[in-house]
């Protein structure tokens, strides 16, 4: 989504350069919105890892694990 969101952009700044403001108007709302998603979906997996983590961390299961992998 990323990658999309870039291309979106150079897009948009390439229309803007050729005068066409109406098209350079629109992929710049379309980058926007894309690297919006792209932020939110980040901040969600950060998130998530983060409920992860500390839940590995505290787990009682730790040591059988260990012992388990050894």
């Amino acid at each position: 989504m990323l990658r999309w969101a870039i291309i979106s952009l150079i897009i948009s700044l390439i229309a803007g350069g050729l005068g066409f403001t109406n098209i350079s108007a629109f992929a710049k709302k379309i980058s926007l919105i894309l690297f919006g998603l792209f932020f939110l979906g980040f901040l969600a997996l950060l998130g998530f890892a983060y409920l992860v983590a500390g839940a590995v961390s505290s787990s009682e299961l730790l040591p059988a694990m260990v012992a388990v992998s050894v």
